[in-house]
């Protein structure tokens, strides 16, 4: 008993931390939690786990930058995002999932000057790049665990920054995860347990949000844009080391 109350407080704890990194910079969440998940539950059940908290996680963000969210963008970005995560899913058996992390990798660094290079241009995305934006991010997303990183430079150039960016993102990326819910319902993974301890580190992660909120509004454009770039240079060089262990 005295061991569960243990494991709940430190999982609560990088919840809480994992709220805050999430809410400042759009992802990461899973990133922060995934690893404890699977020592403690295993890989099986932490996959349904971290999808209850992901789905909090996103919600928070959307209550919190509720007035600022670009609808039109959500709607053309779930309207292929949703079909796109099934096809990814039943596409993955037939791919090496090395090859694709080390693809991922680098092509998140590389989004970095290229991104740059499109602010210079003042080149933005307009709405219907979104559409097809969703069909490579939920294609990606059944394939690999977590899609966050690789989803932030789109959203930036379309226009979207700090509270606009973060509302957006997270109401978008809930299309995705709803579906990848009923994916995992479906194939009985995700059960009453697994729904229980979701819900509990999404409290914690809901928390670690709403404090984030203070730091967000107390940076700048420049300084958001250049966190951004500064976290998408670490989980591309994350995504490249893990893809070789």
């Amino acid at each position: 008993m005295f061991e569960l109350v243990l494991i709940n407080a430190l999982l609560g704890f990088l919840g809480f931390l994992a709220g805050i990194f999430g809410g400042v910079i759009g992802f990461g969440t899973a990133i922060i939690l995934m690893p404890a998940l699977v020592y403690f539950y295993g890989p099986i059940q932490a996959i349904p786990v971290m999808a209850i908290t992901a789905t909090v996680a996103n919600l928070s963000r959307v209550f919190l930058w509720w007035r600022l969210i670009d609808w039109k963008v959500c709607l053309v970005y779930s309207v292929t995002a949703i079909p796109a995560v099934a096809l990814g899913a039943n596409t993955l058996v037939s791919l090496n999932e090395t090859l694709v992390q080390l693809i991922l990798g680098l092509f998140l660094i590389a989004l970095i000057p290229v991104r740059r290079w499109m602010r210079k241009q003042n080149f933005t995305l307009r709405l219907w790049h979104m559409a097809l934006v969703g069909l490579f991010i939920g294609y990606l997303t059944g394939i690999v665990a977590t899609t966050g990183a690789i989803n932030t430079p789109f959203f930036l150039a379309y226009g979207l920054s700090k509270g606009a960016f973060l509302g957006t993102e997270a109401t978008s990326t809930l299309s995705i995860l709803f579906t990848k819910g009923i994916v995992f319902h479906r194939l009985g993974l995700l059960d009453s347990t697994s729904t229980v301890q979701g819900l509990m580190i999404g409290c914690f992660v809901l928390l670690g949000s709403i404090f984030s909120k203070k730091i967000v509004l107390a940076l700048s454009e420049k300084q958001f844009l250049q966190l951004m770039e500064l976290v998408m240079l670490t989980s591309g060089v994350l995504i490249i080391v893990m893809a070789f262990k």
